[in-house]
């Protein structure tokens, strides 16, 4: 169905062009008549976030409209005080809005990164409560230790002795499958290392659960996908299969532990808390829960890691740095090479942490995030912003912008991070640098998600070096609800000596 729109407004777009030639401009997103914008979509969707990279720089203020047919538009923005207006100063007036949710209602249900008003408040209230208690903390850094030296290591030991190219990218998210259904729900899926793991199963439903939803996004037509999903065909019939298989293996974890809660006191995961609250412990609800847990422990992490290793395999000399960083951590406390780093440890590597935060900066995980405003609105740049509109701001443009990152804003450059003073870490404006959004939406598994990739950064870096053939050529992108590489990352490992 999208296919025939598709060509049907390919036959008329030599009308359009040649009827607004005049009014093209050369600043946002050029507009025509009767389709808006949609012509820069159709050619600029396999390249979406380079497209608005181009676009949003030759903007004087990092703001354009994306118009679409009918009245409500689309504005999208990589100017910092706007991110704070409509994150922090007008919240209540910037939902995610009844659009947004329905795109991804079907995957995500009603969990904490797919609500509004009390449903969310409710979630990210219990949440909060539980991601503050030193107990979690502990529950985490002892997981993760065990999940490298029995997962994580032997995998890429086995591959650096049989010489075998791997998919670093597939290793990662199996990696931080295991770990965040480990910590949220205490149940060990044994996904990286066991090709027959039903994890592995749910894992590649979700993948394509996720990849077709966030295509929703740039349908063309905006209820294309509504008919292909009422005659149940292409794309949305694999989605609903797909969403089949993600929702038996939640509604599984959310059933036993249900069952084991009558008779065990072990709360220490995050679903039994969520169960434990009576506002919170319908069947339905909690399997949303358990999803947005695994896309956001799941997907971000690993996302990250990837584009991270990729960058550091053209950056040899962060590399060195870390592991001279590495290195003297391990002189000043007595640990072997072997030994997964303590807390107290990760929080004097300020120079990974930066490495770490500069990759963040170029590749976020959640590249960009939308939301819709309730009434007439006027952004700080002097963007009018009607009721109903939608708005977006792009994280992935905030990191290539001039105008807050400098003339070198496309290098990659840990020391950016780094206060000249101290030599520790130096943070930025949330607003400035928001892949871990802001605001009262702000990522409550921060700090978590640090103590996991540095541990992993940590662990691997010394004990292996990973090369990627090509790597040069920068991975291409495959935009999902995160931000993946299309094919994978493929790496040789070797010993490091």
């Amino acid at each position: 169905m999208e296919l025939f729109f598709f060509f049907f407004f390919l036959l008329l777009l030599p009308l359009f062009i040649f009827f607004n030639r005049s009014s093209s401009s050369d600043i946002g997103f050029k507009s025509y008549p009767i389709v808006g914008s949609l012509p820069g979509l159709v050619k600029n969707r396999h390249r979406f976030l380079d497209w608005t990279v181009e676009t949003l720089s030759r903007c004087p203020t990092q703001t354009a409209i994306f118009r679409r047919p009918g009245k409500q538009q689309f504005v999208m923005t990589a100017n910092p005080a706007n991110v704070e207006y409509i994150l922090k100063t007008k919240f209540e007036y910037f939902p995610k809005g009844e659009r947004f949710i329905s795109l991804l209602e079907d995957f995500l249900g009603r969990g904490i990164f797919n609500s509004d008003g009390e449903m969310w408040w409710k979630q990210r209230k219990t949440a909060s409560y539980e991601f503050n208690t030193k107990s979690l903390r502990e529950f985490v850094m002892t997981n993760v230790t065990v999940e490298i030296n029995t997962r994580l290591v032997p995998v890429l030991a086995e591959a650096a002795t049989t010489g075998k190219l791997i998919d670093l990218q597939d290793i990662l998210e199996r990696f931080a499958f295991d770990n965040i259904c480990k910590l949220a729900f205490n149940v060990d899926s044994a996904c990286l290392g066991d090709d027959g793991a039903t994890g592995v199963e749910f894992m590649r439903a979700f993948e394509t659960a996720a990849t077709i939803s966030s295509q929703r996004f740039q349908s063309i037509v905006s209820y294309s996908w509504k008919i292909k999903k009422k005659l149940n065909i292409g794309s949305e019939r694999l989605l609903r299969e797909s969403i089949m298989t993600v929702h038996k293996f939640a509604d599984n974890i959310v059933r036993n532990k249900i069952d084991q809660g009558r008779s065990s006191d072990n709360k220490d995961d995050l679903l039994s808390r969520f169960i434990s609250n009576e506002e919170m412990n319908s069947p339905e609800l909690l399997r949303d829960i358990v999803i947005s847990f695994i896309l956001a422990g799941r997907d971000t992490t690993s996302s990250a890691l990837s584009w991270f290793f990729w960058l550091l395999s053209m950056h040899p000399e962060v590399e060195h740095k870390i592991l001279e960083e590495l290195n003297s951590i391990r002189a000043r406390t007595g640990k072997r090479i072997g030994e997964v780093y303590k807390f107290e440890e990760l929080k004097l590597m300020s120079y990974l942490h930066a490495a770490i935060t500069e990759s963040l900066r170029l590749y976020p995980p959640v590249p960009v995030d939308t939301m819709s405003c309730v009434e007439d609105n006027v952004l700080p740049d002097g963007t009018f912003v009607g009721k109903a509109w939608g708005i977006t701001y792009n994280a992935y443009v905030m990191g290539r912008m001039e105008s807050i990152w400098g003339k070198d804003c496309d290098r990659f450059d840990p020391e950016r991070w780094i206060d000249e003073t101290s030599g520790g870490f130096r943070g930025e404006n949330p607003y400035k640098f928001p892949a871990f959004h802001a605001g009262p939406r702000m990522c409550l598994g921060k700090e978590m998600a640090y103590i996991q990739m540095k541990s992993i950064a940590a662990a691997v870096l010394e004990r292996f070096v990973v090369e990627i053939p090509g790597k040069k050529e920068r991975p291409e992108i495959l935009l999902s609800v995160t931000l993946r590489m299309r094919g994978g990352l493929f790496a040789k490992v070797h010993e490091r000596s």
